[in-house]
This record gives structure tokens, C-alpha cells and sequence, in this order.
């Protein structure tokens, strides 16, 4: 099974996303990683957006809140985005679809559960660059890509993570529905999965033959 087959079969199957907060930090007998040097200092006080916003007026990055991720971060983030979910013969890769600008908003914005995921995402990043440079002398984006898979394999699948890796795998389950969630809300991951609403019709055909016919209504 390829990759981006799998992302699709756990989008399809998370209910809740993984949290990481320094209660499972301290139930594990050990102290968070370090912030990286270039994170923001302080959690998000904006006050949120308020009511919808105004979807007919065009808006840009940093609009609604200050963003989280400094540039190194951003570049860590799309290297990640892009093992999750690589381009292949149908689409594109993560980055190719804004996932990191996705995520940059989300883990910025000022509520409850983005605030956690914002720990979540800065606490993994640090032990991402640490685990790269204990390993292999460099920072996570930095290494060869057969390099990074092996730190990631390590992390991927909570079931069977080492014990004192499973904090790391509940950041990697975070980043990887996050990263799920941007892509296949945008129009090529919508495509990738054959989703058609959300498309003007100037006249409704009706449904399918070969799907009445498999309904027994035809």
C-alpha cells in the first residue's frame, strides 16, 4: 500500500486527533523537549476572527492572527508535509497545495484546541531536530530523505513505537492529520479523492446508471 493511500484510509478513520500537552509529558516520567530557539515565546492572545468571516473578501496570511512558525520551522514542516504526502502520477505533494500555510493558521489561531496542537507541533519539531542531529549530525531538513523516512518509521505508528518514543508518535499522528486535513480540503486533494460537490451544475442529470444499477433501482 503506498502512502498516500494510507493518509486517506486514516483521515477517513480519525475521530479525534492525538494530543500531546504536558500532562502526557509528565505521565511518561519525562520533561518536554526544549522549544526551538526561533519559536515564539509566548502562546497566541489574539481574540479570534468573532463571527464568519467575509468569505467574498480576499485575505492573507497573518489577517486574523499573528502566524506561529519562523522560517526554519515553515521549511521543517513542508520537508514532513511532504514524506506524508508526496506528489505522485495524480497529484501533488503537500507543500505543492499550501498545507504549510495551513497549518501555520492553524496552530496560530486563539482557540483551545489549536493553542494545544501549537505545543504539540513546536514540542515535535524540537525533538525532531534533536533526534536528526543525535543521529545523523544534522537538523531534520537537512538530511537525506532515506534518512528522515527512518526517524519518521520510528515514529508512525503508536502501536508499536518504542516507550520512549510514544510522546514523539503522538506529535507525528497530530502532524499527519493536520497535514491530511490541509491537503484533501484543498481542489487537487478534493480531485485525488473524487470528490465532486461543491461544483455548480447547470442542470442536474440525475444519478448515475451504474450506481442505480447497483442499488437494485434500475
Amino acid at each position: 500500500m503506498d502512502r498516500r493511500t494510507t493518509i486517506k484510509w486514516v483521515l477517513a478513520a480519525s475521530a479525534t486527533w492525538p494530543q500531546l500537552t504536558r500532562t502526557a509529558w509528565a505521565q511518561a516520567g519525562s520533561a518536554p523537549p526544549p522549544r526551538a530557539a526561533t519559536a515564539p515565546p509566548t502562546v497566541p492572545t489574539a481574540g479570534g476572527y468573532g463571527t464568519d468571516p467575509n468569505l467574498m473578501q480576499p485575505h492573507h496570511a497573518g489577517d486574523f492572527w499573528p502566524l506561529t512558525l519562523s522560517a526554519s520551522q515553515r521549511r521543517l514542516a513542508g520537508v514532513l508535509a511532504d514524506l506524508i504526502i508526496p506528489a505522485d502520477d495524480h497529484s501533488p505533494g503537500a507543500t505543492s497545495v499550501g498545507v504549510v500555510d495551513f497549518i501555520d493558521e492553524w496552530i496560530s489561531a486563539p482557540y483551545p484546541t489549536h493553542k494545544r496542537d501549537r505545543d504539540t507541533v513546536l514540542g515535535g519539531f524540537s525533538w525532531l531536530v534533536a533526534e536528526a542531529r543525535r543521529r545523523f549530525g544534522k537538523g531534520f531538513a537537512d538530511l537525506e530523505a532515506n534518512q528522515q523516512r527512518a526517524i519518521c518509521d520510528d515514529i508512525c505508528d503508536a502501536g508499536r513505537v518504542a516507550p520512549e518514543r510514544q510522546d514523539a508518535a503522538r506529535f507525528f499522528a497530530v502532524f499527519r492529520d493536520l497535514t491530511a486535513g490541509g491537503f484533501y480540503s484543498s481542489p487537487a486533494g478534493r480531485k485525488d479523492v473524487g470528490y465532486i460537490g461543491n461544483v455548480p451544475l447547470t442542470h442536474f442529470p440525475g444519478p448515475p446508471p451504474e450506481l442505480l444499477r447497483k442499488l437494485d433501482l434500475l
